[in-house]
């Protein structure tokens, strides 16, 4: 049995001992950053055979633990992991993992594991350097940002270490923004703003503000990783101000201590225009975040089959394990007690409303011409229907299938189809990427022939 208890504020040394040793960039081991988002995520953490190991509630509900911290190899207490999450309900699931320790994972568990690392939560690690100095022909905009606030604001602004005085102006800012967002991510930012806030000195945080005049323009805060990473945990400014963001970013790492070589600046959360933002400052590289899930035999089997048939490399099939496979969502048929056809029913959204793509039809090579594709077909079309989607979509991996699928109310629209996020749902040639439609109930198609937007809504 693992003995986990609450992290508190008092296991800053704790978890810092081990953390600061180990060499790993990832802005979710500040342990700013563990304590106060505690309330979305239940951190717990335990002691284990010499390893720090922080167990914790992921976005989706789902029981996982960070990747064990210590010296040696990690591998030998998955078991004892393995066993605390079956004791919770729960399969084993390590995320931030470091491509190398993924790799150990995996030399030392073979197929056992599924592993993928999202785009979205990729962290962006900068030069301080760079960023203290903005130096060179790729730093002209960002250049000519804070020569614009310099020109509107002239003597009207100023700098300021973030002090306890002004953590209110900080709140009454963040709230200003949150009037153009909504949902459960703002409710949790500002929650844990507010421990951020409420723990300022014993978590370590430190950060910079600018006025204009008597009125907050811009603020940030963070906390070190380790000894030579310093991570942004948040950074908000009033966009009347033109240039702020900029500003508040050079003069706060011009603050830093020289000791901090690399600024850490979180992930981008898959959001596109925060992307754009966080690349127009040259990262020096991306921190991959690694997840491994403990396979099930159903999981199993479509990692199999997927790549019997399609012939895709593992990091692919990992990745659509991982990220997208529900066994809810998956047909299939089993002979000779293997899986030997399926299809995913996909949900999408796009202009026409719920759609359902359909993907990755396959059948085993030796068991094809046996009918199997069709009767998956039809029972996906009966469930798309009973499940009350708009509409659904697949693209045929050759002109020859058009005729087989239309046998299930599919019309040959060729109607370019683009999946938007981060993982390749198409064909891997954009210009292969079309697809036929069949509408609710088997309505006619409505003969719109632009390009359909995909959003996966799973």
């Amino acid at each position: 049995m693992c003995d986990f208890r609450d992290i508190t504020l008092d296991d800053r040394s704790l978890v810092e001992s081990y953390t600061f040793r180990a060499g790993i960039a990832n802005c979710d081991l500040a342990f700013a950053n563990i304590f106060c988002w505690r309330d979305t995520y239940s951190p717990a953490l335990a002691i284990i055979d010499g390893f720090l190991v922080i167990r914790f509630r992921a976005e989706d509900g789902c029981t996982s633990y960070m990747q064990p911290l210590g010296e040696g190899d990690f591998t030998r207490i998955i078991p004892v992991l393995h066993d605390d999450a079956c004791a919770r309900g729960a399969r084993l699931r390590i995320a931030g993992l470091t491509a190398e320790g993924a790799e150990l994972l995996r030399s030392r568990f073979g197929g056992r594991f599924a592993f993928s690392a999202r785009r979205a939560s990729d962290d962006y690690i900068y030069r301080a350097d760079d960023l203290r100095s903005l130096h060179g022909s790729r730093y002209q905009p960002k250049r000519n940002h804070i020569n614009r606030f310099m020109q509107l604001y002239g003597d009207l602004w100023r700098y300021d270490e973030l002090t306890p005085e002004l953590f209110g102006e900080c709140m009454r800012l963040e709230a200003q923004w949150s009037l153009g967002h909504s949902g459960d991510g703002v409710t949790a930012e500002r929650r844990a703003m507010e421990q951020a806030f409420a723990n300022f000195g014993a978590l370590g945080l430190r950060g910079g503000c600018i006025h204009v005049g008597d009125r907050m323009a811009a603020f940030t805060l963070g906390s070190a990783i380790d000894r030579s990473t310093f991570c942004i945990h948040i950074e908000k400014a009033d966009t009347c101000f033109e240039g702020a963001f900029a500003v508040i970013n050079k003069l706060f790492a011009e603050s830093l201590p020289a000791h901090y070589t690399s600024i850490n600046r979180e992930e981008d959360l898959g959001l596109e225009g925060l992307r754009r933002a966080k690349l127009s400052y040259h990262p020096e590289r991306l921190w991959r975040k690694f997840t491994a899930v403990n396979l099930q035999p159903d999981e199993s089997e479509c990692r199999s089959l997927w790549a019997e048939c399609f012939g895709d490399d593992e990091e692919f099939i990992d990745s659509f394990i991982v990220e997208i496979y529900s066994r809810e969502r998956m047909l299939s048929i089993v002979e000779d007690g293997r899986m030997v056809s399926m299809l995913h029913i996909i949900p999408m959204q796009s202009r026409y409303g719920r759609t359902a793509y359909i993907y990755g039809v396959a059948t085993a090579a030796g068991f094809r011409r046996r009918g199997h594709a069709g009767r998956l077909l039809q029972r996906a079309v009966e469930r798309v229907d009973s499940e009350g989607y708009d509409a659904a979509i697949l693209i045929p991996a050759g002109g020859s299938l058009c005729s087989f699928y239309s046998r299930y109310g599919f019309s040959d629209a060729g109607l370019p189809v683009v999946f938007a996020g981060d993982f390749d749902f198409g064909t891997g040639a954009a210009d292969l990427d079309r697809a036929m439609v069949r509408m609710r109930g088997g309505a006619a198609f409505d003969g719109d022939s632009s390009t359909l937007e995909c959003t996966f809504a799973g």
